[in-house]
Parts: C-alpha cells; structure tokens; sequence
C-alpha cells in the first residue's frame, strides 16, 4: 500500500479536525498570474471568465486547474489559449472529494493506521468503521477495540490517499503542439453568485420629496473566493432548462438604456436585457455578502396615497408613489430590490416608516411602495342589498364608509372596486374612472375629523 501513495505524508491531529499536508508533488501548477472577471445575474446564478498562465507540456499531458467553486456546473466548461495556437481538451475531470478527517479515514478502511488519545495511550491496528463517534478498531493481538473520537488526539496515516484534493480542481487531459507557459482563459457558470439592489429613501418633512439612493448586494455562496475581479451585474430574464424544465431568472421586464452612472457602475442595454460594469475591481470572498453603491443619492418628487380595497384588507393602505423620470429626480432603470422608507421625527431622529420590494423598473414607469397601514383612516364596506333581476343579471347597492380620525389634515382616499361579468355602474355618489377591465376607482376628498359615505349601485351580467 505504501508504494501507491510516494508523494504525500498525513497528519491529523486534534480530534480529527486540523489537517496538515506536509508534502504533495504534481505538474501543471497555475502560476499566480491571474486576471478574473465575473458576470453575476439576479438570482444563483454567475458566469466566470478566469484567465491563467499554465505551464503545459507539447504533446498529450494532464493539467490541474485548482480554485474553483465547489457549485461550478462541469458541463459548462470552455477553457481557450489567448493566444489562439491550437489547445485540445481531450478529457475532463472535476475532482470534489475534498480533504476531510471523514474521507481521509474512509480511504483508509481495511489498512492499518495508529491512533493516540488524550491520556497518550497508543492503538495500532486495521480501521473497519468511523461511523458517527466511533472508531471501530482491530489490533493484530486479536479483539474488537471501540474508540470515541472525542478522545482522540491524534490518528497518523503513512501517506495522503490517492483522488483527494485540499480544493475543488478541474483536470484535463490536453493536447497541444506549442508547449511551455501558456496563457489561458477559462470559462464556465456557476451557482452560489447572485445580486440585488437595495434602496433607501428619506423623505422630506411634508413627505413631498424623498433623498433615494441605491445599494448592489451581491452575495458569493459558490464555494470559491474571485480575488481583484471585473465585475458586472444583469438585470433581467435569462431563460435557462434545468432539471427538465426551462426556467426564468431575474426580473418581469428588460429595462431600458441609461447614460453612465455616477455611482460606480455603468450601466448598458444589452441583448434583452440590461448590464452594469463596475468601473473598479473588486474582490468576492466566499461565504460573504458586499454591497456597493448604485448611483449617488437623488432627490425625488414622491406623492403619498391613502388607498382601500377590500380584497388588499380591510384597513386603508398607506402607498408612496413616483414616477421614474428626471423630471422627478430620477430617470434611470431601476433593478428589483427593496426600498425601505426613514422620516426624521421632531427631533431629528430617522425613523423607520415602511418597506416594500419593486421589480424592473424602466426609465417612464411608476413605482408603488406600500409602506403600511393608516392608523386614524378607517374604511368600512357593506353591501347593502343585492338583487337577482334573471338568472345572469345581478345589481348591487353598496356602502363605503371612510372616517379620517385626524386632528388636523385633510386627506384623499382611493377606493378601488371590482365588479364581475359585463357591469355598469347604474348610480354613484362619486365620480369614478375605470382602472381595469373589471376594475373602478373613486377618489374620496375626507376632512379631518370627519365621515364620507359612498354610494354606488352596480348591475352585472354573467
């Protein structure tokens, strides 16, 4: 057995868990000369671009290519000379079975290994098990020995097994006829990677105005650390088939072209779909999450809604709304994200007041926070009578009460109704306007301290 394992020693010591590698001999190495970018799109998904310079042999030989995700997806796999001289792969492997106490034992199951616990005693003999807490043991005088391992201090091994590595690799086999050091880039997609926008907006004193600014969080969980990277980010739909079924990532619409940012990112339409480019490299450690700013913080116009409709709940909402135009202040896309909402208080004193999640948001569109529900408005929705005309023709007599319980401050109160079939509003108290197919809005001016009754009678035909 020895002589199958002539490059490595193994040690662990401490309970099974620190690991030392004294030794390890192969061909192929990266050099450190390494140029990384990376793509990352809107949810769990990353393209890598990693660009090395490998030491390759002229002829048909094995190349390891080490340092990259434990969620790299093997089958997309392109690696390219930049030089553009003639680089085959005949052959890959995507070698994970990584360096543990747990596989290092597991390789050695029917060999003989030494083990010392706590107390310094020393046990010599062939492993048959280390399932759960147990080291099952057979010395050469014969028996069965039980061992914990929360006793053990330490288990030597003679040499490293063969097929483990101290991190993901991927292996070629590779052909060429230009040998020597090469540079090379390698691309491939990767899960773990993903990116969203989160935004905070101020509002003024009478919430007239908000200051807004925008943050990229983008989180690594691929299992590989992307030391100095170019990195861009895509907002949008990227179709992709997985396990038999094709899937949409990212937002509802493609978003359209805006001048360079001034945040640190430009921003590009790009196929369908929009890109943005960090002007700087950055690093992505792995199990980390890092945000950077999107654009600098903009003032915009915002208009706060008192809105109810008894299928959203029975209370009134509270929405803050804008129009994404530089007329207002803003008059960029907008990827999907977060936007919380702050106040200051009489004393000066940010406050939180609401948040709520937007999706895609071209340049034109408005966006719709709703924030919570209004503590002094109060709605109250009755169906007064309800007449069968036929057997397809229904009319309805309905009653909204609004009731602002304000000491001071006037307010407008959006009330959205839906009706069925073909309908026609017979009567109203109010003025309305349709919204939808099915769908009306009335929009009811309440005093403070006061009541407001609608009225209105619907006939529908189903």
């Amino acid at each position: 057995m020895l002589s199958r394992y002539p490059h490595y020693r193994y040690v662990i010591l401490a309970g099974l868990v620190n690991l030392i590698l004294l030794a390890a001999a192969g061909s192929g190495r990266a050099s450190d000369e390494r140029k990384i970018s990376i793509t990352v799109y809107n949810q769990d998904l990353g393209l890598v671009r990693d660009e090395r310079v490998l030491d390759i042999d002229a002829g048909t030989s094995y190349v390891h290519f080490a340092d990259v995700p434990e969620r790299i997806d093997p089958t997309s796999v392109h690696l390219e000379a930049v030089d553009g001289r003639d680089l085959q792969v005949l052959e890959q492997n995507y070698a994970y079975d990584l360096v543990s106490a747990e596989s290092v034992l597991d390789r050695y199951l029917d060999h003989d290994i030494r083990i010392r616990d706590e107390d310094g005693e020393i046990y010599e003999g062939i492993l048959k098990s280390q399932r759960g807490d147990q080291i099952l043991l057979v010395p050469a005088t014969g028996g069965v020995l039980m061992l914990r391992k929360a006793r053990i201090a330490e288990i030597r091994f003679p040499q490293l097994p063969e097929g483990l590595n101290t991190r993901p690799t991927l292996i070629w086999s590779l052909n060429t006829g230009a040998g020597g050091n090469r540079r090379t880039r390698l691309s491939y997609l990767t899960t773990g990677l993903s990116w969203n926008a989160k935004y905070v907006a101020v509002t003024n004193d009478d919430e007239s105005e908000v200051l807004l600014t925008a943050w990229v969080n983008i989180t690594n969980e691929s299992g590989a650390s992307y030391p100095e990277a170019d990195l861009q980010l895509v907002a949008g739909d990227v179709h992709r088939v997985i396990e038999g079924g094709p899937q949409s990532f990212g937002g509802r619409r493609p978003m359209e072209l805006m001048a360079k940012a001034d945040g640190g990112f430009e921003e590009e339409a790009f196929f369908e779909y929009h890109l943005y480019t960090l002007d700087r490299a950055t690093t992505l450690s792995d199990r980390e999450s890092k945000q950077i700013a999107l654009f600098p913080p903009a003032a915009v116009s915002v208009k706060k809604e008192y809105e109810y409709a008894v299928w959203k709940g029975e209370k009134v909402r509270v929405v803050l709304s804008l129009v994404n135009s530089e007329e207002k202040g803003l008059g960029r896309p907008l990827p999907a994200g977060i936007a919380r909402v702050y106040k200051a208080d009489r004393a000066g004193r940010l406050q939180f007041v609401g948040e709520d999640r937007i999706s895609h948001t071209p340049r034109g569109e408005e966006v719709r926070l709703f924030l919570g529900d209004a503590f002094d408005l109060v709605a109250e929705r009755k169906v007064l009578d309800r007449r069968r005309l036929s057997d397809r023709v229904w009319e309805e007599d309905v009653e909204v009460s609004l009731r602002n319980r304000k000491e001071k401050g006037d307010v407008e109160i959006i009330v959205e109704e839906r009706l069925s079939g073909e309908w026609t509003i017979l009567q109203s108290s109010h003025a309305y306007k349709q919204i939808e197919a099915q769908g009306v809005e009335f929009r009811i001016p309440v005093p403070a301290g006061g009541e407001v009754k609608l009225m209105f009678t619907s006939r529908m035909v189903h």
